[in-house]
């Protein structure tokens, strides 16, 4: 190390400009700034702010940074704090480590890392489709806005700002969802000590609540046939329109429906046509079998005919992030069939449960086994997919037959 200079006949730095003038010599010299405040000027024409201190009877040094990126103004407010901690028995190099150290904790622990540790174990059990629609909720409306914040230093008005964002594109029930999410995640970040407090439970009652129909409710059955004629004359994509026909045929939830493969599809043109939707992709996590009728087997002979259907291994492929036809893509058809308010992609598993319960043909264990609800009790809900299969194939079959007979009592009547 080239020795130092420790004197120099010029006056102490009072400004920036004196701060500039400080030339470069052969060797290192210091320029006092006051208070044990000192600018070093190596050869090279650097300058280090630096403060010479005791403590505990030894001399020490504390660096401040760089000049001109730390001015004298900013270099005479660190050395003023470190005379602070000093006057209170506190060493002012320990202090600076101490805050590095929290400025690197905080950096590991960004609302982003933590939301990405929090889903790691949270999906376990769950399908592989459903835990990274989650992700890409995530990516899409939080971590833009909060995802770089420490997890601990967030506060409710930031929170309810990206919430108002959503609300303002007019999805309200992803808003509420959302807060929800948020606050699984700040629970998370409680029990394992990175934050105190969950910010989001301040925001109940925060959000709109605007009137709207219940999204599950089962539409009349009166209502049905009209529905199934528009659903005909439907003139959008016609992948869309026998995506909803799908949807009607088999009671798959959209999720599982819009991301359905061709190599799930067995026996297609045999006398035992099935869809057999792998685990991966089912809610709980256990395969669901779907008898086809015959009316689903040609809804899928039609989607086969599509142009670009035998380059891709997806029933329904899309260009977007998800690789498959987003679920927007069926509810704004069915906003373009006239049905804003009055159906539901979801709603429609609710009218099948509702005609099959209400027709006394069938058990409800066959209906709701078809539906992939979960059995409360651990012992039944132990039993395979295929259970009831040929109960089940009978009840779609027939399933089929009575929507194609609903489609055609429009066109009797009409």
């Amino acid at each position: 190390m080239p020795k130092v200079a420790t004197r120099h006949p010029r006056k102490p730095l009072t400004s920036a400009t004196a701060c500039d003038a400080a030339k470069p010599e052969a060797k290192p010299y210091k320029r006092s700034a006051g208070g044990g405040l000192h600018l070093l000027v190596n050869p090279d024409g650097s300058k280090y702010w630096r403060l010479a201190y005791r403590f505990a009877g030894r001399q020490k040094t504390l660096a401040f940074g760089v000049y001109p990126t730390v001015g004298l103004s900013d270099a005479r407010a660190a050395r003023d704090a470190a005379k602070r901690d000093l006057a209170s028995g506190r060493d002012p190099s320990a202090v600076k480590r101490q805050r590095k150290r929290e400025a690197r904790v905080a950096a590991e622990n960004t609302f982003e890392a933590v939301a990405l540790e929090w889903h790691e174990k949270w999906k376990r059990g769950r399908s592989e489709f459903y835990a990274g629609q989650i992700v890409r909720r995530l990516e899409l409306d939080v971590f833009p806005q909060i995802g770089r914040l420490a997890i601990a230093d967030i506060e409710a008005p930031e929170i309810l700002d990206l919430l108002r964002r959503v609300e303002g594109r007019g999805r309200h029930e992803t808003a509420r969802r959302l807060r929800q999410l948020i606050g699984m995640i700040f629970r998370f970040a409680i029990v394992t000590g990175r934050a105190k407090r969950d910010p989001s439970a301040d925001l109940k009652g925060a959000l709109e609540s605007p009137d709207r129909p219940k999204r599950h409710h089962a539409m009349p059955r009166k209502d049905l046939p009209g529905f199934l004629r528009s659903l005909d004359d439907y003139d959008g994509e016609m992948r869309t329109r026998l995506a909803l026909k799908l949807v009607v045929l088999t009671f798959l939830r959209a999720t599982e429906l819009r991301a359905g493969r061709w190599d799930e599809i067995e026996d297609l043109d045999g006398p035992i046509p099935l869809w057999r939707v792998p685990a991966a992709r089912m809610k709980m996590r256990r395969d669901h079998l779907v008898p086809l009728s015959s009316q689903a087997v040609a809804v899928l002979h039609d989607l086969r005919k599509l142009p670009g259907s035998s380059d891709t291994p997806f029933l329904f492929p899309s260009p977007g992030r998800e690789g498959v036809m987003s679920g927007n893509t069926l509810l704004f058809a069915l906003y373009r069939m006239g049905f804003h308010g009055r159906a539901t992609v979801h709603g429609f598993r609710a009218v099948a449960s509702t005609i099959l319960n209400e027709s006394n043909l069938f058990r409800s264990d066959w209906i709701e086994r078809q539906l992939a609800h979960v059995e409360k009790n651990e012992i039944r809900a132990a039993y395979n997919a295929a259970e009831w299969l040929s109960d089940r194939r009978r009840m779609m079959d027939w399933w089929g037959d009575f929507i194609e007979s609903q489609a055609q009592l429009v066109q009797v009547t009409s």
